[in-house]
């Protein structure tokens, strides 16, 4: 067990990842993901932050409402780009992302509506406020691999969930 002060210490954990992921990925996913996180919480990790966008965020954000049963210490936090970020999702996707919203412990928003902006700084807020980056991050493009590359510059511990999974079958 880590104590308060131990260099192994969390106390946030940011996720990021794609929006598309394949399905030979997909369910595959959430066991990887929960033993990793209860990991961290073991390394004394209480807050969780989660981007809310469609795809690995929803996933994540998901395994931590389960995991929150079992560690109730651990808190999910969403930043979210703007108030309509669910602007042109499918009611699939909305209907899961209001089931989030509701039973997150933290919502804070970089701006009410959406700007040229808002995503990048979804992104950086994520990880300024982390000692470790969770991510799924298959390929090099987009904004979680920005996110991902960011969390590395900033010297987080960056666990990418793809090179756990990729070679299982």
């Amino acid at each position: 067990m880590y104590k308060d002060g131990d260099i192994n210490t969390v106390s946030a954990v940011c996720f990021t990842g794609h929006r598309s992921i394949g399905r030979e990925y997909a369910y595959r996913i959430p066991t990887a993901l929960k033993r990793v996180v209860e990991g961290l919480i073991e390394r004394g990790a209480k807050r969780v932050r989660a981007g809310g966008a469609v795809g690995f965020d929803m996933i994540a954000a998901l395994c931590i409402l389960e995991l929150k049963q079992k560690h109730s210490q651990i808190s999910l936090e969403l930043v979210l780009p703007c108030k309509t970020q669910t602007r042109g999702w499918e009611e699939a996707s909305v209907n899961v992302y209001n089931y989030i919203l509701r039973h997150a412990d933290k919502v804070e928003y970089v701006s009410d509506e959406f700007t040229s902006r808002c995503m990048h700084e979804r992104n950086r807020m994520l990880v300024d406020e982390s000692q470790v980056c969770v991510a799924f991050c298959a390929h090099s493009g987009g904004g979680s691999a920005y996110t991902f590359g960011y969390a590395l510059k900033k010297g987080l511990e960056v666990i990418n969930i793809y090179d756990i999974i990729k070679n299982i079958t």
